[in-house]
């Protein structure tokens, strides 16, 4: 039964996730360098652009890898009240999205998180089938190993000498083509995956909990609400210890910061988020606004990211490089507002004309003829 915590909660949550990925990622686009200039070159622009850069930093990820995993176990829930056969169903659904996800990075976006989502699905899915306590020891062994390889990384990253990321970069972000671009991803690629490669464990682990939590009673209005305040309580907790570790770190957090203390602030927003909306009726203009874009979720991903690249490189309006370094704090916020209405607008008029968006409706008719039954082969053909 569709429940108030779970229709509109659960949209509003996502929406929220993926404009915070538009936070996170206008530093890239606004680069003239890219991704690989935030890396080596990062030039934040003072304290304030620092700030703003790290708020955001990690959170969405954290957010949307468990979404995922909620909308794994009551995909799985729905197949089987079907019928169907929910290992088959959940393989198909992670087949499209990486090939979705392969499309979206050669030609869109090099540091696209969908094709590590569709690997880690595959993994988590078998788990799933298992039982609860096989799950639990599962994560926990994930999380060990992620903990542990983030701790060597940050010693690691603490003690590199200053001035060891190299010279000056050589990408066609600022002056190249599109295909340019598409063929300077094929030539990074081991460089462009490495992130989603590390990150395997923490998403297939996030995928997990998102699931565990449905189980617990997430989304059910009076038995998950004490589960919820928990998860805000994580999330306060994750965010105090962000903001030691930065004291004390520095920059040398970041590894800590964006992959470990993220994923509680994650936790806590989407128990906080969940309770908030779930408990209203209909759901404020801001809160109707999210989920709009939380329904047409991959879609808004994938038009904020064009449309950020539009604006930003060189084969578009080339901003990034026309603008001085000195005022690239104010470029990327100007990008990440226009962009960010152009998406609010545009899920809104989806749902003004009942569409879905044109990806989600995409997906589900591969996912339809991919686990549509197959006709018997006649006899005589035989």
């Amino acid at each position: 039964m569709t429940t108030p915590t779970r229709s509109t909660g659960l949209d509003v949550a996502r929406g929220l996730a993926i404009l915070g990925t538009l936070a996170t990622n206008a530093w890239l686009f606004t680069h003239p360098d890219g991704l690989l200039g935030t890396l080596l070159d990062p030039d934040p622009g003072g304290p304030a652009a620092a700030l703003a850069q790290v708020l955001p930093l990690g959170k969405s990820l954290a957010l949307l890898s468990v979404l995922f995993g909620v909308g794994v176990e009551l995909q799985r829930r729905s197949a089987q009240r079907r019928g169907d056969d929910p290992r088959r169903a959940h393989r198909v659904r992670a087949l499209v999205l990486l090939a979705e996800a392969s499309v979206h990075f050669l030609l869109v976006a090099e540091f696209d998180v969908l094709m590590g989502y569709a690997v880690a699905a595959l993994v988590a899915g078998p788990v799933l089938l298992r039982p609860d306590r096989w799950r639990r020891r599962f994560v926990a062994v994930l999380l060990g190993a992620h903990v542990l390889a983030l701790a060597v990384l940050t010693a690691l990253l603490v003690h590199l000498p200053a001035g060891a990321a190299g010279g000056p970069l050589d990408t066609p972000y600022a002056t190249g083509s599109f295909w340019d671009l598409v063929v300077f991803r094929v030539q990074n690629l081991a460089v462009f995956r490495a992130e989603p490669v590390g990150l395997l464990l923490l998403s297939t682990a996030s995928f997990l909990l998102g699931a565990g939590l449905v189980r617990a009673g997430l989304l059910e209005r009076e038995r998950g609400r004490v589960l919820r305040r928990r998860l805000v309580a994580l999330g306060v907790v994750g965010a105090l210890a962000e903001a030691v570790l930065l004291a004390v770190l520095g920059g040398g957090a970041v590894l800590l910061t964006r992959y470990g203390t993220a994923v509680l602030v994650g936790l806590g927003l989407l128990g906080l988020v969940v309770q908030v909306q779930g408990g209203r009726e209909r759901p404020r203009w801001l809160g109707r606004r999210l989920a709009e874009v939380g329904r047409a979720a991959l879609s808004c991903y994938v038009l904020q990211n064009l449309l950020a690249s539009a604006l930003c490189y060189g084969w578009g309006l080339g901003l990034a490089a026309a603008v001085p370094a000195a005022d690239r704090p104010a470029l990327t916020a100007g990008v990440c507002g226009a962009v960010a209405v152009a998406v609010v607008a545009y899920a809104h008029l989806l749902a003004r004309t009942g569409r879905r968006g044109p990806l989600e409706a995409l997906s589900a008719r591969a996912q339809r003829a991919l686990l549509a039954p197959r006709a018997p082969v006649p006899a005589a053909v035989r």
